[in-house]
């Protein structure tokens, strides 16, 4: 055993040692070849430092050349005495006498030429001779000449090619220093220079620029700058040799390289050894790494992005089309409510499991998060058939820990088209999705351009919502609230109304769509605000205002209330929030913060459409509701219904039990009205005893009403 122990101790000893080896050799390696770029970077570097700075200098003794010729033309142009004697018949002597035999040795320019205002030549000298500067130059002589007629612009120059070499032509309309009114067309004076070696060699001293010389055509293996004529044309090139300095510093270095890449061959071997392992690691970790970003965690399915990758890799061919199903897993948020997420996360790996073998064309399945699903059909069997097989899969129950589970799917399908994006496909069949949701649980869509279209409609009807909000289009119609004794107008319902150029559009229409697109806060404080208004008006009625469960949910409804209530000094006690069941079941918690804060400042709750839903009697207990309206169904209900008189008697029995006023909604005939008051209704509401009315119209009727009273 002592052996062994030993043996095992070396040999991890062994591990060790090699494992440090390896380190070593690696790093050795990595500063060698760090060594080896910085040589080779720094050579590099020192050579296009250079080689900017030539060419940089080449621009400056080219520039400096060009303000030489510059400066001299200016100082001999702008110039009260040449301007005054060049419009004189001396003008040729007078050009000659002070620029024209100055041409044969001054170093400044090789030639000067006057022209007068209409182009022609009165002085032309060339090395203190005569010279016809037209067929020296060119044609595009006369262009310069023209174009530096105008007083008060810089001399023109440019390089021009002609028999003796490169030149470069400065001209300048010869004008006064100063001139107070306009100049007529005025003479031109020209200096050029020729590009001599001798120049060359002066501009190479000045400029440090060693080897300097002028070339016609582009030279091989030098650096260069071109020299270009008024076209734009490189008529030819100053060139010069690279100083390479870095290369010259490389050169002293060079055996230490050398000697570094000698060593690097030694462990050479070794290197390649411990790469191609590591190398190996890497490509083993980069695997892993591409399959968890592309595939869930949970599921082991495709995520969003590798089922994104997949479509983005998949054509529908000629003889097979591609179509994706997304899938939506019905009552798998009552498994984790009731079972835990434990439970919820087996149920997700069973489905999973599933799903793709629910169909020979199912290619590819991906779980995008929750308990939605999609699958990728590549092949010709009907829609029909692969949605009715994924239905068919989840009607048999799951077992998973001695409990039966049942859930269903909606499932929303679309087909990829010729050039469809990926994200454009599934958006398709997001929507289809939707759509099944909204037609109730079990439920197949596929994709249609209707889905869109609809959607464009809803987009717009929402923004003429918004618009009808912000300029006060939707206003309150008044339905009148009565005393089932007396017949007397007690009180009046606001309800919603929104006129439109293409006719009334229904609150069950613009209610939802206020909802659903967060615009019932506003609509509920505008409809509140403006309903008040007019109710300020009718002194001891009674308001209700219709309450959307989003609103009650919202943390700020009681505060947005109050502070409306105050705006217009209204009594709380007129008052009454009307709400359904539905808010007691989806959101108890926050309900009932928002009434007993609204109840403590004085303002009534009423439940409304009592009777179409599940409310308990433990949740009117709770909420202290001030009043129960009994929906129109049970109303109906006492001439349709063989025991209908009875459940109305029943529910308001159970109202009066608990000690809460009962209004009858739908009130449309003597009979009906007449049975509520006998079963204990003390307010009755319908179009018996009045339709939905305008402000004006219930101030008419309350006058009505007083003067006959």
């Amino acid at each position: 055993m002592s052996l062994n122990f030993a043996e095992r101790r070396m040999r991890a000893q062994t591990s060790v040692i090699v494992a440090a080896t390896i380190c070593f050799l690696v790093i050795a390696l990595l500063l060698t070849g760090l060594m080896a770029y910085v040589v080779a970077e720094m050579t590099r570097s020192a050579n296009e430092i250079d080689d900017a700075r030539a060419s940089r200098a080449a621009q400056t003794a080219i520039a400096a050349f060009t303000d030489r010729l510059s400066t001299t033309v200016r100082d001999n142009a702008v110039w009260d005495q040449a301007y005054e004697a060049i419009i004189t018949a001396e003008a040729k002597d007078w050009a000659y006498d002070n620029w024209g035999s100055t041409s044969e040795d001054y170093p400044l320019y090789d030639g000067a030429i006057v022209t007068s205002p209409d182009g022609s030549v009165v002085s032309a000298y060339r090395k203190g001779k005569p010279f016809e500067p037209r067929g020296y130059f060119g044609e595009a002589f006369a262009r310069q000449i023209r174009a530096a007629e105008t007083a008060g612009q810089s001399p023109l120059l440019n390089f021009f090619e002609t028999d003796d070499g490169v030149a470069l032509v400065g001209s300048q309309a010869v004008q006064p220093y100063r001139s107070g009114a306009e100049l007529p067309k005025l003479s031109v004076l020209t200096f050029y220079k020729l590009l001599t070696p001798d120049v060359i060699a002066a501009l190479s001293n000045e400029h440090g620029l060693d080897g300097l010389r002028l070339q016609a055509g582009p030279p091989s293996g030098l650096l260069n700058t071109a020299v270009r004529s008024i076209d734009g044309t490189a008529i030819a090139y100053l060139a010069w040799p690279s100083t390479a300095p870095g290369s010259v510093v490389f050169n002293k270095v060079y055996p230490y390289v050398a000697s570094a890449a000698a060593i690097l061959v030694v462990f050479l071997g070794g290197v390649l050894f411990a790469g191609g392992s590591e190398a190996r690691r890497l490509h083993r970790l980069a695997e892993t790494a591409r399959f968890q970003a592309n595939h869930d965690s949970l599921s082991g399915l495709l995520n969003r992005h590798g089922l994104l990758d997949f479509l983005e890799r998949s054509e529908p061919t000629a003889s097979s089309m591609l179509s994706l199903y997304l899938v939506d897993l019905d009552g798998f948020k009552a498994v984790n409510d009731a079972w835990g997420h434990a439970v919820g996360d087996a149920l997700i790996r069973l489905v999973a499991k599933a799903l793709p073998a629910c169909h020979p064309e199912i290619v590819a399945a991906a779980r995008l998060g929750g308990d939605e699903f999609a699958l990728v059909q590549v092949g010709t069997a009907p829609h029909g058939e692969i949605e009715r097989a994924i239905l068919a899969l989840l009607v048999e129950p799951f077992k998973i820990d001695d409990r039966t589970i049942e859930v269903g799917a909606s499932i929303g399908a679309a087909v990829r088209a010729d050039s469809l994006a990926s994200l454009e496909l599934l958006r398709r069949a997001d929507m289809a999705l939707y759509r099944a949701k909204e037609n109730g649980k079990g439920q197949a869509v596929q994709y249609d351009l209707e889905l869109d279209r609809e959607r464009q409609r809803i987009a717009e009807l929402e923004g003429d919502l918004r618009r009808a909000i912000t300029s006060g289009a939707i206003e309150p119609a008044f339905q009148p609230l009565v005393s089932a004794a007396t017949g007397e107008i007690v009180g009046v319902e606001a309800l919603a109304r929104w006129p439109s150029p293409a006719g009334n559009i229904s609150p069950e229409i613009f209610i939802p769509l206020a909802e659903k697109s967060g615009l019932i806060d506003v609509l509920g404080v505008h409809m509140l605000r403006t309903a008040i208004r007019h109710t300020k008006n009718w002194p001891g009625l009674a308001l209700s205002v219709n309450v959307s469960p989003i609103q009650l949910c919202n943390p700020d409804f009681a505060a947005q209330v109050i502070a409306v209530l105050k705006e217009f000094d209204f009594d709380p006690g007129r008052l009454t929030l009307e709400i359904t069941e539905g808010v007691l079941m989806t959101s108890p918690d926050q309900a009932r913060r928002s009434i007993d804060h609204l109840k403590c400042f004085g303002i009534k709750f009423a439940l409304d459409d009592f009777g179409c839903g599940y409310a308990s009697i433990g949740a009117l207990r709770q909420f202290g509701f001030d009043r129960m309206k009994i929906d129109r169904s049970l109303v109906s209900g006492v001439e349709n219904a063989v025991n209908g008189i009875e459940v109305l008697r029943a529910t308001i029995s159970l109202a009066t039990a608990l000690d809460i006023p009962v209004t009858a909604e739908g009130i449309e005939n003597a009979r009906q009205a007449a049975i509520l008051r006998e079963t204990g209704c003390d307010q009755l509401q319908g179009y018996l005893v009045g339709k939905p009315m305008s402000a004006r119209d219930i101030s008419i009727r309350l006058l009505h009403e007083a003067s006959a009273a």
